[in-house]
């Protein structure tokens, strides 16, 4: 692959994290595949993890007054956690088996809401519980490769958040955890001069993204808006089951 087309794809990608900060959940979760398909996917979530952090500052500022307080309050301690875990238990943890953990979890949660689609479903109240464990899972998912957006959409979506505070809830969200695993990352695959350099030529591309994904969320209609995430949920999680899949 040539230069040119390198740019373009990393590019892409780069954006792609961008239009999920904005707002337009799972897209994100395309950028590791995207770039996998010119470098080792190792490498591919280290260099995508500052403009993860780029973006989430875009992001954070659009958002700054449409988040849920308690759902912070629950996911972030347990996102945290859930990091750490990840860091401890990299060289244990087969990549594979947590991608076809992931995608079975989304498949199912998807296949359930619609299978009530036609049922009137009180919203559900934010739960200490339920809070911790899909926390948890989200910031291990995240560590391990940015595929966090899965269980926490398990966990955020039957609470029937408004359009705004569910992106914005998101967005706060995974904010901390990128910051959390910065540490970890460089700990594992020290970032050198070609990582930040290719990081740093994708930023406007990200930033680009940030901003179109918050023009596009708030011009969609709630209802259209949640099937979108719906739809990219489902998505996400057959392309993770498939790619364990072929891996056999």
């Amino acid at each position: 692959m040539d230069d040119l087309q390198y740019l373009i794809w990393a590019g892409v990608a780069a954006a792609m994290v961008g239009l999920s900060k904005g707002g337009l959940p799972t897209v994100g979760m395309l950028s590791v595949p995207i770039l996998s398909l010119f470098m080792s996917p190792v490498k591919a979530v280290v260099m995508l993890l500052p403009i993860y952090i780029i973006s989430d500052m875009v992001g954070l500022w659009l958002y700054r007054k449409n988040f849920s307080v308690i759902n912070l309050k629950i996911l972030v301690p347990a996102g945290v956690g859930g990091v750490l875990v990840g860091w401890l238990t990299a060289a244990l943890v087969s990549d594979m088996a947590v991608k076809m953990m992931i995608g079975l979890m989304g498949v199912g949660f998807v296949l359930n809401a619609w299978r009530k689609r036609n049922t009137a479903q009180a919203p559900s109240p934010a739960r200490w519980g339920k809070g911790l464990l899909w926390g948890g899972l989200s910031g291990f998912t995240s560590f391990i490769s940015h595929a966090g957006a899965p269980p926490f959409q398990v966990y955020l979506l039957p609470q029937q958040l408004p359009k705004l505070v569910f992106a914005g809830t998101s967005t706060l969200f995974f904010a901390v955890i990128n910051l959390a695993k910065l540490g970890p990352y460089h700990a594992l695959q020290p970032y050198g001069p070609a990582e930040l350099m290719g990081a740093l030529v994708l930023i406007p591309f990200a930033l680009l993204g940030t901003v179109v994904g918050a023009y596009l969320t708030r011009k969609i209609a709630d209802d259209w808006f949640f099937k979108w995430v719906q739809l990219g949920l489902l998505a996400i999680s057959v392309k993770l089951i498939v790619d364990v899949m072929g891996a056999m």
